[in-house]
């Protein structure tokens, strides 16, 4: 196993903290036809404005074609190819229509000491990205950095540094230009019942702000779990997530803000529906 591309720097511990909540309701079925396209519909209300979304998929050997349309009329393609020419490397090939300039062809190759993951936009002046690690599952360090060959700026430049361990996985990332520093770790309390904490850490330079972020998760059944978390500016969530068939997810989450209870607290739903 090796270190996995930069965007994996502190993902368990951001997944545990941050997926699955949201105050929105949104609802997913997906379908497949009978040459093994999958179609999957969404749609999602926030506020008074419900936003729409269709996405087909279909898979031929090493080969997966994504095509999904929004309600802004906005047509995105993507095309994977797995193991082109050498193992561990993907090609990535995106555009959306009708932004002509959208384009954008991206390289991604695992090894067992490394990964790079990079990407160039298909325009006279594009913008390029480079990402990469290098180390080991225990121990990996990387960067990430973008930019714009039109303005000959540096959009973006972030390092991460990652510590892993059976139980155990702490990371420490620099990001927005140097101006964030973020430390998180994740630790697996329980395998059986998948009992977790975890808690990020982010210090602005800027502002000379912190952010403390700490959670927990539990699953009650092999079918049920539940997450809460609670920072320092007083927004305690919580959510309650139900397998109630294979693949197929019923969520309720809700946030409250401990500091202004006469506000009401808000209520997210989220049912995804597989075959």
């Amino acid at each position: 196993m090796g270190p996995g591309l930069y965007s994996e720097i502190g993902k368990k511990a951001r997944d545990l903290l941050y997926k699955d909540y949201q105050t929105d309701q949104k609802f997913t079925v997906t379908t497949y036809t009978s040459n093994g396209v999958a179609v999957t519909a969404s749609g999602t209300k926030k506020n008074e404005l419900i936003f729409g979304e269709i996405q087909s998929q279909l898979k031929n050997k090493n080969i997966t074609v994504d095509v999904k349309a929004n309600s802004d009329s906005n047509l995105l393609t993507t095309v994977t190819i797995d193991e082109l020419a050498t193992p561990g490397l993907k090609t990535i090939f995106s555009f959306v229509v009708p932004d002509q300039k959208s384009g954008k062809v991206e390289l991604q190759y695992l090894h067992e000491y490394a990964g790079v993951n990079t990407s160039i936009g298909l325009t006279a002046n594009p913008i390029v990205n480079i990402s990469s690690v290098v180390g080991s599952k225990a121990l990996a360090l990387g960067a990430d950095v973008s930019f714009d060959t039109a303005s000959g700026n540096f959009t973006k430049y972030n390092a991460g540094l990652s510590i892993t361990n059976a139980d155990l996985i702490a990371a420490l990332t620099l990001n927005n230009k140097g101006d964030s520093l973020s430390a998180s770790y994740y630790h697996l309390v329980s395998p059986l019942s998948s009992t977790a904490v975890g808690a990020e850490l982010t210090h602005s330079f800027s502002s000379n702000e912190n952010t403390l972020t700490f959670g927990t998760q539990h699953a009650l059944d092999p079918l049920t779990s539940v997450k809460a978390r609670f920072n320092n500016y007083g927004k305690a969530s919580a959510l309650i997530q139900h397998e109630w068939r294979p693949k197929s997810l019923l969520t309720i989450s809700a946030e409250v803000d401990t500091k202004a209870i006469e506000k009401s607290s808000k209520v997210g739903l989220a049912l995804v529906l597989k075959p």
